[in-house]
């Protein structure tokens, strides 16, 4: 179960990883890459670097949605299935880190013993 839960996690950073590379920047690139291996990472701060991680990759896509779609209406080429499938894919990426809220994943990375221990009124 937890193996489908991570899997849209790992292809959320996959494609960023591939959309980093075709832009050129190969240390985000290697970094999206790394942040595969924190998804083995069983640990509070690792769920929630990942959650953060893939709520920025979505504001990124929406940058390069945003772009590209400028882009391709100054040159009157047409725009909206480019607009529609980025952000699809900007959904995919928030959606994915929706996923660390399932049971199954706030068992795996102790996230509710972490909320157990910062109650204030325990």
């Amino acid at each position: 179960m937890t193996f489908l839960a991570l899997l849209p996690v790992g292809l959320s950073l996959l494609v960023l990883a591939a959309h980093f590379y075709r832009a050129g920047q190969f240390v985000l690139c290697a970094a999206m890459l790394g942040l595969l291996a924190l998804t083995a990472v069983r640990k509070p701060w690792a769920a929630r670097t990942l959650q953060a991680v893939l709520v920025l990759g979505a504001l990124e896509w929406l940058r390069t949605m945003a772009r590209f779609v400028s882009e391709r209406q100054i040159e009157g080429r047409p725009f909206v299935r480019l607009a529609a499938i980025l952000t699809g894919v900007a959904l995919a990426s928030a959606l994915s880190a929706l996923l660390f809220r399932t049971k199954a994943m706030r068992a795996r990375y102790g996230l509710d013993r972490q909320a157990r221990n910062v109650n204030p009124s325990a």
